[in-house]
């Protein structure tokens, strides 16, 4: 495991396993988002969102946290990932986690955000959350049909196998410090 996509909707816990797995394994994360976003919540020019990124997984270990499929060098993520952690949950679950967030954070820019981008109530992002399995998980399972046989698809259905993944990993990791 050298290069991990952390993929599901806002609100699923994409970007707390992304730390909790780096922690463990040493390698660096990247927020999609914050490459994506300028202070603001200004969009990121398409063609500068896409050099970015394409800088960003020409590094040798990396985890990234969001999805963007069809820009932001989607494809060229794909192809280098070794591993894709997918969070397929139930809406309640995204639901509840994006306003679990915003009340712990609001006004407050998150760790994985951009500088200027502070956690606010936007109808438009709940609206997105609320359609995520009917419009994006779809696009997702597309993106994930182009996998090849080496790489590796993990999915979780609930946060306690997340969890679950992370202790056993880092338990593993323990053992092998030990030998």
């Amino acid at each position: 495991m050298q290069r991990v996509l952390v993929m599901g909707s806002s609100g699923s816990g994409k970007s707390t396993f992304a730390r909790g797995l780096s922690d463990i394994t040493g390698i660096p994360t990247v927020s999609i988002d914050a490459l994506f976003w300028k202070p603001g919540w200004v969009e990121s020019e398409r063609e500068e969102f896409q050099r970015r990124m394409t800088e960003a997984v020409q590094q040798p270990r990396w985890i990234m946290d969001g999805n963007f499929t069809t820009h932001g060098a989607g494809e060229l993520r794909r192809q280098l990932a070794d591993t894709i952690i997918w969070f397929d949950l139930p809406r309640s679950t995204y639901m509840f986690g994006i306003l679990r967030r915003i009340a712990g954070s609001y006004g407050q820019v998150r760790p994985e955000m951009a500088e200027g981008c502070p956690e606010k109530i936007d109808l438009e992002f709940f609206r997105y959350v609320w359609t995520y399995r009917q419009q994006q998980r779809p696009k997702l399972l597309d993106y994930f049909q182009g996998l090849r046989a080496d790489q590796s698809l993990v999915c979780f259905t609930d946060r306690a196998q997340a969890g679950a993944y992370l202790k056993d990993l880092a338990r593993q990791q323990n053992r092998a410090s030990i030998h």
